[in-house]
């Protein structure tokens, strides 16, 4: 398992790479555009040329990125051309904002699904039609649709809940309570359609193997048969799905927190890009390849951890 990890970290340096520097050559096609979005007004060759040297842009575009790529890997990402704020701590408290929605989400999302899934592979019949049901309730709905819906109702028409804003944890627990729940009901509606689904068919396949007859004609409980047994040989699959569910919820909350006003990654990605803020979307770009493996690498040793057969290969 620790050689798996070494060379998964290995791959992971090399896809690292490979996004940046496609970021950054795609980025080098629109330099003088991104100057003079930052110049504003009225701009001259002479002042577009200036302000290219004052950034560093004038040089060749392989001795930027790897000047770039040099400072990254000691973590220190520049500093934003339109806020001068310096990019990795910039990114990481935005991100903090986003990540305290979806974890929220991600848990919620977790608890039901287990719950319905359990209950519609063990029970069937009028449970496994209502789990079913609710599952196709998220499939159908888009969770933008769903937040609306929760902002007329208990925003706008029985004013409990603010229709926008953030407000931190450390701050104000209970506002920040109050400022995430519609954010996180929306995230959570659809996540759980997809883990759910996942959990009830994986589970529906365990408890008709043999292992299963086994047990029960020793006598053990249905109860322990379901909890202890099939659902731990079925989580495997589903945090697979669960992991690709996390970074949905992501790309879910850069949609939800321009409608909310959050000043989450979301919000701070998209005034980046439209501004050409390099440093900012260079920071950006490694950060998403460095989470995203992340979190697949930690889904990989936790299915190790749960399947001794994965552990082996």
């Amino acid at each position: 398992m620790i050689l798996y990890v070494l060379r998964r970290l290995a791959t992971s340096l090399v896809l690292m790479v490979l996004v940046s520097m496609i970021t950054f050559f795609l980025l080098s096609t629109s330099f003088d555009d991104i100057v003079r979005n930052l110049l504003g007004g009225t701009t001259t060759s002479a002042s577009i040329q200036a302000k290219k040297a004052e950034l560093g842009m004038d040089r060749p575009v392989i001795v930027q990125y790897v000047d770039w790529l040099f400072h990254a890997l000691r973590g220190e990402f520049g500093t934003s051309y339109t806020t001068s704020e310096p990019v990795g701590s910039a990114v990481w408290n935005h991100f903090t904002v986003t990540l305290s929605i979806v974890v929220v989400a991600l848990a919620l999302s977790v608890a039901v699904s287990v719950v319905l899934g359990v209950l519609a592979a063990s029970r069937g019949g009028v449970v496994d039609r209502v789990a079913q049901g609710a599952s196709l309730f998220g499939y159908l709905v888009p969770n933008l649709l769903i937040v609306i819906g929760l902002v007329v109702v208990f925003a706008v028409k029985l004013d409990w809940l603010p229709a926008t804003g953030y407000t931190p944890l450390g701050e104000n627990p209970g506002r920040w309570l109050a400022t995430i729940i519609i954010p996180v009901i929306g995230l959570t509606v659809a996540g759980t359609a997809n883990l759910a689904a996942q959990i009830r068919g994986t589970m529906i396949g365990e408890l008709r193997k043999d292992y299963v007859r086994t047990l029960r004609t020793r006598g053990i409980s249905t109860r322990s048969i379901v909890l202890r047994h099939a659902l731990r040989n079925a989580a495997g699959p589903a945090l697979t799905v669960l992991s690709f569910e996390f970074i949905a919820m992501l790309g879910g909350a850069l949609i939800i927190e321009n409608v909310f006003a959050l000043p989450g990654i979301g919000s701070y990605s998209f005034n980046a890009a439209l501004q050409g803020d390099v440093p900012v979307i260079m920071g950006l770009s490694l950060f998403g390849v460095l989470f995203v493996v992340g979190i697949n690498l930690v889904v990989d040793v936790l299915n190790g951890w749960l399947n001794p057969k994965a552990r082996l290969q």
